[in-house]
């Protein structure tokens, strides 16, 4: 299948549109992909193609702070990271919106992203029922429990972070798809994380999953680091394959 990657701007969010050339204006289910932390919309351009040759309409973001929208990191530690998550969560309705007005989603609704983006995806579930599928790649469940990693490690390095720390990151608690899991919609996710991911904890998926086994959870624990490899991408496809 030959693959057409196009170049959109939906406002100010630069992105790209990867779907089949048959299916260019054809309406299909939409799955909007997510980047890591400091990389780009075009480090998940292997896996956007992948989504698209199984049929769908891969859209890839650039990330606030990030690809062309690439601006300094803050000082203040977290401050960048957090913000272009959040920024992440106010833009994702604008991008299925632009989809659909055109008449190029047929209304099922997929979600995914690696690390920075994972935490995106699980983010958008906690607040989004219209989504279908997700799958979140080594990023953690939960961001309640990633911040309080980030000031135990900036404590023992005697990084000083503003004393209202948890207020200025209260959207947080509102996001945190571990601590309302048992309150929302269920649907198919997909989470995949390495045993020795020195990023991101592996034990925060883990702990997650073990908490709310269920058949909607798909969870692979890889003999890897903080490294997203083509065997994990096919598995990424072939479950929105499966579920949307």
């Amino acid at each position: 299948m030959k693959i057409a990657v196009r170049k959109r701007k939906i406002g100010s969010i630069p992105t790209l549109e990867v779907v089949g050339q048959e299916n260019l204006y054809n309406a299909l289910p939409l799955i909007v992909y997510y980047h890591g932390w400091q990389t780009s919309k075009e480090l998940v351009l292997t896996q956007g193609r992948k989504l698209a040759q199984q049929g769908f309409r891969a859209v890839l973001p650039d990330a606030q702070n990030h690809g062309e929208r690439e601006a300094a990191i803050s000082k203040i530690p977290s401050l960048t990271f957090f913000q272009s998550i959040h920024t992440n969560l106010f833009e994702f309705e604008s991008i299925v919106n632009y989809f659909s007005q055109l008449g190029l989603t047929n209304g099922k609704l997929g979600v995914g992203g690696v690390s920075m983006g994972g935490m995106t995806t699980c983010a958008l579930l906690t607040q989004h029922p219209e989504i279908d599928v997700a799958a979140c790649v080594m990023g953690s469940p939960s961001l309640i429990d990633y911040r309080q990693e980030l000031q135990k490690l900036l404590r023992e390095r005697n990084i000083q972070l503003p004393k209202d720390y948890e207020y200025l990151t209260s959207w947080i608690d509102h996001y945190d798809l571990a601590s309302q899991y048992t309150e929302i919609k269920k649907r198919p996710i997909f989470f995949w994380h390495g045993l020795h991911d020195e990023k991101i904890p592996f034990d925060q998926t883990d702990r997650f999953v073990r908490n709310h086994l269920g058949p909607e959870l798909t969870f692979h624990a890889a003999n890897e680091r903080h490294m997203v490899k083509v065997p994990t991408m096919d598995q990424v496809a072939e479950f929105f394959a499966t579920h949307l």
